[in-house]
C-alpha cells in the first residue's frame, strides 16, 4: 500500500488489531456463563482448552521438537501470562472493572515501552508516545464513569502489577518469537499457563464445565480469544515493537464497548464516545507511521 509516494506495511499492525478485537469478545462472552464462576476458573480452562487442544494437535502433526525447544523463554512467558490474569483479575474483585482495566490496560503500553527501552535498547519515539498518551486518555473516559469502582489500594497495586507482567510478558514474547514460530508458541505457552493455574480453580470446581452452554462458550473463548487471538499477536509482534504491540491491544476495551452496545444492548455516554474516539485515533496514527517505519527497515 502506498501513501504520499511512501509504501506502508500495515498488515502486522492491523494483525495484532484483529488479535485485540478477538480479546475484547471475552467480555461478551462471559456473560452466557452461568453466575459464581471466578474470573480464575475461566482463565485457566481457556488456557487449557485453547493450549492444551492445539499442543496435542502439533505434537501429532510432529510439529514440535521438545529437545530443541526454547524452554527459557517459554516458561518465563507462560509464568507471566498467568501472573497477569491472577494480578488482573484480583485488582477487578478489589476495584471493580472501571478502575482495575484502565490501571491495567492504561499502564501497560507505559511499561512497555520502558522495558523495551531499559532492556533491549530500543527508544520509543515521539509519535509512540503521542499515540500512547491519546489512547490511555480514550480508555480512561472509556470506563471511568462506570460506576462499580471503588479506590482500593491494594487493588490499584494489583492493576500496576498486572500492566508490569503483560509489558513484560510481550517483551520476552517477542524473544521467543525470535527463535519458534507463533502456532507452537502458543500451544506451548498456554498449556504452562494452564498448569500454572489450574490449582486455583477448585473451590469452583468441574461440575460447570458439564453443561453444555458453559461448555460451548469456554471453547469459543478458548479457540478464538485465547488461541487465535494470541497466534495473531505474537505472529505480528515478530514485525513491530513490542512497545507499538501493546499500545495497539488497546482495541481490546474499545471492542468490548461496541459490542457491549450493538449485542448487549448497553448505553454509552457521550464522554465515552469521546474516549473511543481516541483510542481510535490514536490507533490510526500509530498504526500508519509504523507501517512506514516497517518498510523503510526492510
Amino acid at each position: 500500500m502506498e501513501i504520499g509516494g511512501c509504501r506502508v506495511n500495515l498488515l502486522p499492525y492491523i494483525i495484532v488489531l484483529f488479535a485485540a478485537i478477538l480479546w475484547g469478545t471475552t467480555g461478551t462472552l462471559q456473560t452466557y456463563l452461568q453466575d459464581g464462576i471466578t474470573p480464575i476458573s475461566v482463565a485457566a480452562f481457556r488456557s487449557l482448552f485453547g493450549g492444551g487442544i492445539l499442543l496435542i494437535i502439533l505434537i501429532l502433526m510432529r510439529r514440535i521438537n521438545f529437545k530443541k525447544w526454547s524452554w527459557k523463554w517459554t516458561i518465563l512467558a507462560a509464568i507471566l501470562i498467568g501472573l497477569f490474569q491472577t494480578a488482573f483479575f484480583s485488582s477487578i474483585l478489589l476495584t471493580g472493572v472501571a478502575i482495575g482495566t484502565v490501571i491495567t490496560i492504561g499502564s501497560s503500553p507505559i511499561f512497555a515501552g520502558i522495558i523495551e527501552w531499559f532492556l533491549f535498547k530500543r527508544r520509543p519515539n515521539r509519535l509512540w508516545v503521542m499515540a500512547t498518551l491519546l489512547s490511555i486518555i480514550g480508555v480512561a473516559l472509556l470506563f471511568i464513569r462506570k460506576g462499580d469502582s471503588t479506590i482500593h489500594p491494594t487493588g490499584i497495586l494489583y492493576a500496576l502489577c498486572a500492566g508490569v507482567l503483560f509489558a513484560m510478558y510481550t517483551n520476552f514474547s517477542k524473544r521467543l518469537m525470535e527463535r519458534e514460530q507463533a502456532l507452537p508458541a502458543v500451544a506451548m505457552t498456554f498449556t504452562l499457563c494452564a498448569l500454572f493455574l489450574l490449582p486455583f480453580t477448585f473451590q469452583d470446581g468441574f461440575e460447570w464445565l458439564t453443561d453444555s452452554s458453559n461448555l460451548v462458550t469456554i471453547l469459543i473463548m478458548a479457540f478464538f480469544a485465547t488461541s487465535l487471538a494470541y497466534i495473531l499477536f505474537l505472529y505480528g509482534l515478530q514485525q513491530i515493537p513490542p512497545s507499538s504491540a501493546v499500545t495497539l491491544s488497546l482495541a481490546e476495551p474499545l471492542t468490548a464497548a461496541l459490542l457491549g452496545v450493538f449485542i448487549l444492548k448497553e448505553q454509552l455516554s457521550v464522554v465515552s464516545w469521546i474516549g473511543i474516539t481516541c483510542i481510535l485515533s490514536g490507533i490510526i496514527v500509530l498504526t500508519f507511521e509504523g507501517g512506514r517505519k516497517t518498510t523503510t527497515q526492510r
